[in-house]
């Protein structure tokens, strides 16, 4: 699976952003969806992820009801709502997948399969 995300951008707080993650190659529908996003000088943190059937999403509590996570298997596209924006969101946002079945997922970066590059949202307040 090749991903690349998009949609990043520059914009203040309070506002609000959708990524996209367009997915090639391997079965999309087979897949789990998740965004990570790394600050700089911080690790890379969890944020959201999908359910391969769709029917199940996940949230890091810091993004709870500010963010949502969605797919279109027919565009074989994962988006990333994210609303009421905080300058402490700026960060590089990734997107990633993993063959794995297993749910609640598993947060860890060493959990999944296939990373795409990232784009850049960056929160002024």
């Amino acid at each position: 699976v090749q991903l690349q995300a998009s949609g990043g951008g520059l914009v203040q707080a309070g506002d609000s952003l959708r990524l996209s993650c367009a997915a090639s190659g391997r079965a999309f529908s087979d897949h789990s969806f998740y965004w990570f996003r790394q600050a700089t000088g911080k690790d890379r943190e969890f944020v959201a992820a999908i359910k391969w059937s769709g029917q199940a999403t996940y949230y890091a509590d810091s993004v709870k009801g500010r963010f949502t996570i969605s797919r279109d298997n027919a565009k074989n596209t994962v988006y990333l709502r994210m609303n009421s924006l905080k300058p402490e969101d700026t960060a590089v946002y990734y997107c990633a997948a993993t063959g794995s079945s297993r749910w609640p997922p598993d947060v860890t970066t060493e959990g999944m399969n296939y990373w795409g590059k990232g784009t850049q949202v960056t929160v002024s307040s």
